[in-house]
């Protein structure tokens, strides 16, 4: 069996397919497995560090601008994608997949399309709860579309397409209790734990928040917290929690790290969690059934975060806060009522439960090879 990727951009598009591609290795050993994507991209890092065959079609974004730098970057854009549909059907006729799958990213769009065209089977895998642009061109051409929530399928003009999958997570995430993930921490008490990490967009903006939260929560420490700061953002919060009279020395319930490189262990064993509303971020916490505060990121094309969050919030697993009025002493107060709130939380835990999907990765391969010739 062959079976060709295509996806890029960002992580959120480009995990998932890693998941679906190991798994499908993991079920036929002699599986063959190429990644597509953009020569600019994430990808082309990501996938050759995961061990897998990896090569470039030229596709790029359109800005919407006038200034002569942007209309320089269109016509390069215009170009490529003129000469995308060729070096598509080139890679398709050397790999002779039996199956195309998108999972997201520009690149998606050109492999998609022509293996469409050329009979090949094909699906797309649409991690956000609105279509992306690439989604919306391909849905006429994909024998498949795959998304994360029923409430997904309004979105689309061919719903007879739509399988309700949900997001592969990675998975070490279901690998330990969540008493053992505390034991891990080595969070020997009672009080919750409560994890944050805002990821690169915006996340300066979010920090300087952080630090206004951990001088709050300073005062009476009444729960465990770890926050990833980023590797920009690290020094600066710890700059700013001294000027703010914080020692992190004198407050054991405050863990300040870098990166969270243990994610799952500490998603396992967290009981509320501050983050943005990135697709991937919202599979893992719907699978786990944990309760969240989201900030959406306004710094993302077609305010994806925010419509993300909004349906969390609708079936009652998440409360949302714009980032415009939102601070440390916001989230400070939200957090406390929702840990101090035992029915609350509870039901919060229940509403994201039932939204989750953890056998995702096993659903998005069935429907995958269902589609086969």
């Amino acid at each position: 069996m062959r079976i060709l990727f295509t996806c890029g951009g960002t992580a959120g598009h480009i995990n998932p397919a890693l998941a679906l591609a190991g798994r499908f290795r993991e079920m036929d050993p002699e599986c063959r497995v190429l990644f597509v994507g953009a020569e600019r991209g994430l990808e082309k890092d990501l996938v050759p560090k995961a061990g897998y065959d990896f090569c470039t079609v030229h596709i790029s974004s359109f800005h919407r601008s006038v200034r002569p730098a942007e209309l320089r970057h269109n016509f390069v854009s215009v170009y490529n994608l003129m000469r995308a549909p060729g070096e598509a059907n080139a890679i398709l006729k050397a790999f002779q997949p039996d199956f195309v799958v998108g999972t997201g990213g520009y690149a998606s769009f050109p492999m998609v399309k022509a293996a469409a065209k050329a009979g090949i089977p094909t699906a797309v895998h649409e991690s956000n709860m609105v279509p992306g642009l690439t989604t919306q061109m391909l849905e006429p051409f994909a024998d498949r579309i795959m998304v994360g929530f029923e409430d997904c399928r309004r979105h689309y003009k061919h719903p007879e397409k739509v399988v309700v999958t949900g997001t592969p997570v990675r998975g070490d995430f279901f690998q330990c209790t969540r008493q053992e993930a505390r034991d891990k921490l080595g969070l020997t008490d009672e009080r919750p734990l409560v994890v944050s990490f805002w990821g690169s967009l915006g996340a300066s903006e979010m920090n300087r928040q952080m630090a206004e939260m951990f001088q709050l929560e300073a005062a009476r420490e009444p729960f465990h917290h770890i926050h990833g700061a980023g590797k920009s953002g690290f020094p600066n919060l710890l700059a700013d929690l001294e000027r703010r009279g914080v020692d992190l020395k004198a407050h054991p319930a405050l863990h300040l790290r870098e990166y969270i490189y243990d994610m799952a262990v500490v998603m396992r064993a967290a009981d509320l969690v501050l983050c943005r509303a990135g697709a991937s971020t919202i599979s893992e916490l719907t699978a786990l059934g944990v309760p969240a505060v989201m900030v959406p990121s306004p710094n993302v094309t077609n305010n994806h975060q925010e419509k993300n969050a909004r349906v969390l919030e609708d079936h009652g697993g998440a409360c949302v806060i714009l980032e415009k009025d939102s601070s440390g002493k916001v989230l400070f107060e939200k957090t406390a009522a929702i840990l101090h709130d035992p029915e609350r939380h509870s039901a919060m835990s229940r509403a994201m439960a039932d939204l989750g999907i953890p056998d995702a990765t096993e659903r998005i391969c069935s429907t995958i090879l269902s589609i086969g010739r």
